[in-house]
């Protein structure tokens, strides 16, 4: 509203809160002035009525109501900083029962939730204030400032209050690139003053006449607190698609599990995936003391024997271990006695307990919290721990060379860089750092993370340019946001939320198909998403679900997928005894090709691209890449393309040229065939009706198109041709379902019809005559007006019949229906005249008696 107008309120002015008057309660009244969107709602009324307040007339616009299942006891409004404004939830409502707080969101539908609406959502009063007591008193009558609600340009500054902070006069000073206001102490410039008190309506959605299908508002959780991922998944189909949009998650044959596994450790840290594999063998953490690791071959699937396995004993309780990955023998693992211990494994697997390990890391001073190798340098090592640094080690020489400072909190999770120049981390205070260690041992860049400090996990995707952050928001949902990777001090540039869970998302992306993996300790779903380096950014993919939670969820190199069933990962499914392996694939048509568009050349991980010394030394290498293409199979991109169908075949082909007669006669065979089909003289029966002649078919096939003609789906790279084959059997068997019940109903319902207007008209007639026209269906009066006779006359009968019988002929612009109707007429005049023969007969045998 402009400034200066006031609204009035009263219980008379508001539609009524009961139906059966005027409500007299108390009505509390909540405005929001960014808006103009007004909430009223009676004390112990279950109704909240949402209306729009324009300056001019009409005032107030009838925006939408919402009935609860409480009586209103309070209302409260939620900050517009505290909105989801990439769901456009414009306004949210607390409202007080006698049991419960209910949040109730209004929500805007639009056709994407992937972007900022700057529309609906003008700037805001920020939360930093304009002045303090003694300034205001002097009469300094400055506004406080406006603020952006865009997630990536909201303000970071807080205001602490100084009778909570101790004595003495807290300054306040700070910047809004956004809105251009300076505060410093008590002073205070605004070049936005004049649009931040002007009005914003949200009429621009809508016109008033149209407002209350263009805003709606719900209850519970799911409207205000968190976001359904069915709800996303509907909306992410009105813009771009992936291209893994219809993947499938399959747990391989038990053949290829490994079961009775018994006594394993399911209370690793938060920071480690619970355990690690490569393509040759898994190594587990067990429960027993001493830090036991058991480490099995997957060449070697089936299930364990009751006895003990060899193990290795650590000597510690394992905080996390990995896999080297030029080394598939060595194993690295990480303790809570802050040492890292290098195991070897022999040749062909453990088969006896090692107690010794290759080399022993010795620096920290606290518990370590993760390790990794690096991606591209063969014998370096980094590992992260609570003395709050993050080392690098050289393993040729069990050398720490490098310690990186600048960490205020534990240390969420690190990851290298695809060409491990760069490494990012992201910690419970809040912030994401970015190091190029070899120039600084201090954070190049930081940034704002996810709020909370539950946990939180990154990787690097699209080629090194961005981050992707798994993590939390301040009401525990879970949401992965993505981040510039030169920019991070800019925010995120999308934030996606997920759902609502207790346990760290572990995202895993796949470098080739640009597809992150995302699923938790304990969760029986795996979250598919394609990355994309511009909006929307996330594009949604069939998400994969088991019938038991996992604890933990590890993938294998990409050489493991089997490219003939167009498998582009696989994963291994840690249960509460088994691992199971899970095969990702995508549907395609003609799997007898190498589908070159799903595997461009892969990294050569196993081989790296420089030692240690050398990228110490500066120096940067990059990986070759190999084509995964089996030696016999044939890229999709150069199949053969198949010479194009005729689609349109002429009916002469089918159907040869026949006379009127001959076309009558085949036409009459079938209507001879309908006239055989009764059973007992009732409806006719269904084996019976009428067909087609071949003829026919093939010209009314002729028609539609030829049969050999592709479809459309033959050409979809996303469904199988199984699957089709099984929707289109299904589709038939449907419709053929659906069309001969109607059909038969319309027989029934006719049939039916005609015996009760022959028993209507047959309870005059004589018992026997009466019977008849039950059988035929048609009644006697009814024959004789369809014949045209007023007296039984056969002479007259027979020529009438020939006449109209004649004259209904197809040939001549008859139809069938009517001929029927003349036959039927016959037939049952000439019962009739068999009824009166039967009956003189006995008349003339009783006088003669």
């Amino acid at each position: 509203m402009p400034d200066g107008a006031m609204l009035h309120v009263s219980p008379k002015y508001i539609p009524p809160l009961t139906p059966d008057g005027w409500s007299t309660r108390v009505t509390i009244p909540l405005y929001d002035a960014d808006t103009g969107l007004l909430v009223l709602a009676g004390k112990g009324e279950n109704l909240l009525y949402c209306f729009e307040v324009a300056p001019t007339q009409p005032a107030l616009t009838q925006v939408t109501q919402c009935r609860t299942e409480g009586s209103t006891r309070g209302l409260a409004a939620v900050p517009r900083l505290a909105l989801d404004v990439m769901a456009c939830e414009v306004l949210r409502v607390l409202q007080l029962t006698d049991t419960a707080l209910i949040p109730v969101s209004y929500l805007v539908p639009r056709k994407s939730v992937q972007e900022f609406h700057e529309d609906l959502f003008p700037d805001c009063t920020g939360t930093l204030p304009a002045t303090d007591a003694q300034g205001w008193w002097a009469g300094d009558s400055q506004q406080v400032g406006r603020v952006s609600l865009h997630p990536a340009r909201r303000p970071t500054e807080t205001f602490m209050s100084p009778i909570i902070a101790g004595p003495g006069r807290t300054n306040i000073s700070h910047t809004d690139a956004d809105t251009g206001h300076t505060d410093a102490n008590t002073g205070h410039t605004d070049t936005d003053q004049s649009e931040a008190s002007g009005y914003s309506s949200p009429s621009s959605l809508a016109s008033p006449g149209s407002a209350a299908t263009s805003l709606s508002a719900s209850t519970g959780p799911s409207s205000g607190f968190a976001s359904s991922p069915s709800q996303k998944s509907l909306q992410s189909i009105l813009g771009p698609s992936s291209r893994f949009r219809h993947a499938q998650g399959r747990v391989l044959h038990r053949d290829h599990h490994l079961t009775n596994l018994r006594g394993l450790s399911l209370t690793t840290p938060g920071e480690c995936d619970g355990f690690c594999a490569n393509h040759q063998r898994v190594a587990l953490p067990l429960l027993s003391a001493g830090g036991q690791i058991a480490v099995l071959e997957l060449s070697k699937p089936g299930r364990l024997p009751d006895t003990a396995v060899p193990t290795i004993q650590n000597g510690a309780a394992v905080a996390d271990l990995t896999w080297d990955p030029f080394d598939p023998r060595r194993l690295a693992v990480a303790g809570e006695d802050a040492k890292i211990r290098l195991w070897r494994i022999p040749e062909g697997g453990l088969q006896e307990t090692l107690q010794e390990p290759e080399a022993i890391l010795r620096g920290h001073t606290e518990k370590i919290y993760s390790i990794r190798f690096h991606p591209v340098a063969s014998d370096l090592l980094v590992s992260s721990s609570y003395d709050m640094t993050v080392r690098i080690w050289e393993l040729s020489t069990r050398q720490e060379v490098m310690c990186l400072q600048g960490h205020t909190d534990q240390i969420f999770s690190m990851a290298w860089s695809p060409h491990g120049k760069k490494l990012a981390t992201v910690s419970k205070d809040g912030r994401i750092r970015l190091y190029e260690p070899r120039r600084s041992s201090q954070p190049q860049q930081e940034g704002p993370g996810p709020e909370g400090g539950r946990g939180a996990r990154l990787v690097w995707v699209c080629g090194g340019d961005y981050l992707l952050v798994s993590g939390f928001d301040s009401r525990s949902e879970r949401r992965i946001l993505l981040y510039r990777a030169q920019a991070l001090p800019e925010g995120p540039l999308s934030v996606l939320g997920l759902d609502v869970a207790p346990s760290t998302l572990l995202p895993f992306y796949d470098e080739d198909t640009s597809v992150v993996f995302l699923t938790g300790k304990g969760d029986t779903r795996v979250f598919l998403y394609e990355v994309m380096p511009e909006p929307p950014y996330f594009l949604e993919c069939n998400s994969f679900t088991s019938n038991e939670p996992h604890k933990g969820f590890v993938f294998l190199p990409k050489t493991a997928c089997e490219v003939r069933e167009v498998e582009f990962a696989r994963a291994l499914r840690l249960g509460q005894s088994t691992l199971e392996p899970v095969a990702f694939h995508v549907p395609r048509v003609k799997k007898e090709y190498f589908q070159d568009d799903l595997y461009p050349p892969t990294r050569v991980w196993w081989e790296p691209a420089l030692d240690a010394g050398a990228w110490l030394d500066g120096q940067d290498g990059q990986q070759r890449r190999a084509s995964l293409r089996p030696a016999d199979m044939v890229p999709v991109s150069e199949a053969p393309k198949e010479a194009p169908a005729r689609k349109f075949v002429p009916a002469s082909v089918y159907l040869e040229e026949k006379t009127d007669e001959q076309k009558k006669e085949e036409v009459g065979s079938g209507m001879g065939t309908l006239q055989q089909g009764r059973v007992g003289g009732d409806a006719p029966h269904p084996t019976a009706l009428p067909g087609l002649s071949p003829q026919l078919l093939s010209a009314m096939v002729a028609r539609l198109g030829n049969r050999d003609d592709p479809l459309p789906q033959d050409s979809f790279e996303g469904v199988d041709e199984d699957e089709w084959a099984k929707y289109l059997a299904q589709i038939i068997l449907v419709g053929a379902q659906v069309v001969g019940r109607a059909f038969m109903r319309a027989l029934r319902q006719e049939f039916a019809a005609s015996q009760a207007a022959a028993n209507a008209r047959g309870r005059a007639e004589r018992p026997q005559s009466a019977a008849a026209s039950r059988i035929i269906g048609i009644s006697l009066q009814e024959a004789q007006q369809i014949l045209n006779v007023s007296s039984l006359n056969p002479e007259e009968i027979q020529k009438n019949y020939d006449h109209l019988f004649k004259v209904n002929d197809k040939s001549v612009g008859g139809s069938f229906y009517l001929q029927s109707k003349v036959v039927r007429a016959k037939e049952r005049l000439d019962e009739e005249l068999r009824i009166q023969a039967k009956g003189d007969k006995e008349k003339g045998w009783k006088a003669e008696t």
